[in-house]
């Protein structure tokens, strides 16, 4: 008897643990931890994956796994444990961390299909095999399982004769490319040339190509080389001496994009100097975590690709993970001009076949580098040399759903497992990792200077105040509009940097102060001018501006703020001839926009580039100068502990962006708060003393790195439920928890109502606290199994957004 235990898809407390089922004879061979399979659960069947294959299990009666879904595991064993250890350390479940770490195709809905590998004829096969796979060189996943020969159809995979492809139905079309191969074996392909008349010479000349290439061949390929059209080709098929198959080839998001080779630049003594104990850990296969401290511009992504040279010669692989903003069409370039077709590529840009895809490509060893965004640090690679998390300080490295990781942690959790080094880079590391490498948790490694020690570009920091009280309301201060149009006339290229998206922040009354908010949320709609209709950014509501006050039925109902849309038609008007190109949200939504409208941008086609959030981070063109900061304090009043370390980073970054190559940059500021130190500092580039002065103020208020912290988040359609239970969660947990650890709550989420559910949660500060756990594992259990209608209670262990 053999037994597979087996973690179900229903991600709910009472069945987040293996469940044990038997394993029927004909898939012994086939079942391992890892694949996964359909079982019986109640009165459905449901998807499941393998934890564990037994002899015995402790209950008499068991019920069959229906199905297998995979021939091969999907999760190799290093990511079955990890995917324990982020349950755990994520207090989520099961399911959902395993979930987590696979492509999206392999959750939606597919048919399944065993078919040739590539260069594979029928005939390679073993008996009663080639029948099956003659037609079109693939059997459907059901019709192979009926006829009771998995287990040669195992073998075949595992000698790579045969692959099973996941269909994702989604995709309507699929990537398919027709091959002609011959039917007939050698001995009866030298007989048919023996028989065929003499005025069928294009016949002949064809068979006797295929007598010499037996291989599958593409039609294109074949009238070039073998010298026929295809008359001659549908000739032979129709006599079935030929046949035709058609396969799926993998879907290439850069097929139509030539990336030049490059080769490794020679090295700064700084770069040098912070590669040699990265090499050294590579050499010693001793796990390491590397802070890589490096100004804007100082060469970082260089130290990267030869450090994951020295891993590759090395026989081994690499993950370099990069923030979904900044995985611009340069860093890919960057990366497959150096290493060509090793390097997979996985971000949302994808389409799920071409995230699939390139998924398979490092499952089955085809690609030595993963380049992506989060979920990239999942990659199935076996042999990992290095893990690169470059932009370590951004926030998006953090999952705000279950399961909620940080890729550092799972980085950091891999790279024990192999016992390589972590990299960690920066310009403006995260105040937590610093102060690890200052304590030297991490080694620090800094890069103090610029590429061809260029100097930083200087900085101006306009007080918008000062404007308003000399006249100017326009959305750009005088000193800005002059270099703007300075930049025009000498032809040079500018950024402008905005720290939201929409037209308005929102629609208010003039007379009587009224604000247009959500009707489900507690927080104002945003004018959206395109459609000239309100958007609640949290729930979905749409609205169209009211002509009256709907409270005092004024006609003085205006747009407040300024958003990107209402930026560019500002620019329209002051400067008509500056060809501007817009990056948000709404104008990059759509499949590969993100990449045209900046390459548009680098081959000149504009003189503006007017963005949010995505264009601070990675951008390294030439004939930039002038970068300019609208509003840089918009991030510094959100009730966000982070929230001035948030906009140091982001403005150092923007900043970044000047005078990177052979043309001097300008950077201008415009602020409300000039005096705020995170403002004045990003203007000297001065990390060490914005260091310095944020740990006086985490320290002050007990906030990271000298205080961990875990939210407890309660919502409900009924207020008062929501505050009874976020009551009774608190003083649990007081009664729980030592005296040093500080608890605050219950107390509204500062957006207090989102989709008309009431939210109201609990902070907690400690520093030891060996029972949090196990803790906070009892509070979701109590209300996981006796769930109170419409309760959700949400544990955040380390929270990046605590709105």
């Amino acid at each position: 008897m053999k037994v597979a235990s087996v973690i179900v898809d229903v991600p709910a407390k009472q069945t987040d643990k293996p469940f044990d089922y038997l394993i029927p004879d004909k898939w012994k061979e086939i079942i391992k931890p890892g694949v996964r399979v359909i079982v019986p659960f109640g009165p459905r069947k449901l998807q499941g994956f393998v934890v564990q294959i037994k002899a015995e299990s402790e209950f008499q009666k068991l019920r069959e796994i229906a199905e297998p879904m995979d021939l091969m595991p999907v999760l190799n064993k290093e990511l079955l444990v990890l995917g324990d250890w982020l349950t755990e350390h994520t207090l989520s479940f099961q399911i959902l961390a395993f979930q987590a770490m696979l492509p999206a195709a392999l959750k939606a809905k597919y048919e399944k299909v065993i078919r040739l590998a590539a260069g594979v004829s029928p005939e390679m096969l073993a008996d009663p095999l080639p029948s099956f796979f003659r037609k079109n060189g693939k059997v459907a996943w059901e019709d192979a399982l009926k006829s009771n020969l998995a287990a040669m159809l195992q073998v075949e995979v595992t000698k790579a004769h045969l692959e099973v492809v996941y269909e994702v139905k989604e995709r309507v079309k699929k990537k398919q490319q027709k091959y002609i191969y011959p039917l007939l074996q050698k001995s009866e392909l030298e007989a048919m040339v023996a028989q065929i008349p003499a005025r069928a010479e294009k016949q002949r000349q064809l068979l006797n190509f295929f007598l010499e290439h037996p291989q599958p061949i593409e039609p294109k390929t074949l009238y070039a080389l073998a010298g026929v059209s295809s008359s001659t080709v549908n000739v032979l098929m129709k006599k079935n001496i030929l046949g035709e198959i058609e396969r799926e080839v993998y879907r290439d998001p850069f097929a139509d994009r030539e990336f030049k080779r490059t080769s490794p630049l020679p090295l700064t003594p700084d770069q040098k100097k912070a590669m040699a104990p990265i090499l050294a850990s590579i050499e010693e296969q001793r796990h390491e975590v590397f802070l890589l401290y490096g100004v804007t511009g100082s060469g970082k992504t260089e130290v990267y690709l030869q450090s994951i040279q020295a891993v590759i010669e090395k026989g081994k692989e690499a993950i370099v993970l990069v923030p979904e903003i900044a995985l611009t069409p340069q860093m890919v370039t960057r990366f497959k001009g150096r290493f060509g077709d090793k390097v997979a590529v996985l971000h949302s840009g994808l389409s799920a076949g071409e995230k699939y895809d390139e998924w398979r490509k490092i499952q089955r060893k085809e690609v030595k580098v993963a380049v992506g965004a989060r979920s990239a640090i999942f990659a199935p690679f076996e042999n990992l040399g290095i893990i690169i998390i470059d932009e370590e300080h951004e926030t998006s490295y953090k999952q705000e759903e279950m399961p909620r990781y940080h890729a550092r942690d799972v980085a950091i959790k891999r790279g024990n497992t192999y016992n390589c080094p972590v990299v960690l880079g920066s310009a403006t590391p995260a105040l937590e990792s610093f102060a690890r490498a200052q304590k030297g948790v991490y080694h620090l490694l800094p890069l103090p200077n610029r590429m061809n020690n260029k100097e930083f570009p200087p900085v101006q920091i306009v007080d918008m105040r000062e404007e308003l009280r000399a006249g100017n309301r326009s959305i750009f201060s005088n000193v800005l509009m002059e270099k703007l149009k300075e930049r025009l006339e000498k032809k040079e290229q500018t950024v402008l940097f905005l720290n939201k998206r929409g037209h308005s922040s929102f629609v208010m009354c003039r007379d009587c102060g009224y604000v247009v908010n959500c009707p489900n949320c507690d927080i104002s709609l945003t004018y959206h001018s395109k459609s000239e209709q309100m958007k609640c950014h949290y729930c979905g509501f749409e609205g169209w501006v009211p002509a009256n006050c709907p409270e005092c039925a004024s006609e003085h109902i205006r747009y407040f703020g300024t958003g990107t849309q209402k930026v560019e038609a500002e620019l329209g008007k002051v400067l008509p001839e500056a060809r501007v190109i817009r990056m948000d949200v709404d104008t990059t939504g759509r499949k590969g926009a993100h990449e045209r409208l900046l390459s548009e941008f680098q081959e000149g086609k504009a003189d503006i580039l007017l963005g949010t959030q995505m264009i601070a981070k990675g951008l390294d063109f030439p004939n930039i100068t002038l970068v300019g900061v609208l509003s840089a304090d918009t991030m510094l009043h959100l009730p966000d502990f982070r929230s001035s370390e948030k906009t140091f980073q982001l403005l150092t970054q923007v900043s970044g962006r000047a005078g990177r190559h052979e043309l001097p940059g300008e950077v201008i500021i415009q602020t409300y708060t000039p005096e705020h130190y995170s403002v004045q500092l990003a203007g000297k580039q001065d990390y060490d003393l914005f260091y310095q002065q944020e740990m006086q103020m985490r320290k002050l208020h007990k906030y990271p790195p000298f205080y961990y912290i875990s939210l407890i988040t309660v919502s409900h359609e009924q207020l008062m439920t929501a505050v009874s239970v976020t009551e009774k969660i608190t003083n649990f947990i007081r009664s729980r928890l030592s005296d040093q650890t500080i608890i605050l709550g219950p107390v509204a989420s500062s957006i207090s109502r989102i989709n008309n559910r009431y939210r109201y949660q609990c902070l907690i500060k400690y520093k030891r606290e060996p029972d949090l756990s196990r803790t906070l594992k009892q509070v979701l259990d109590v209300y996981q199994k006796n769930p109170i209608h419409g309760l959700q209670v949400s544990v955040d262990v380390n929270p990046f957004i605590l709105l």
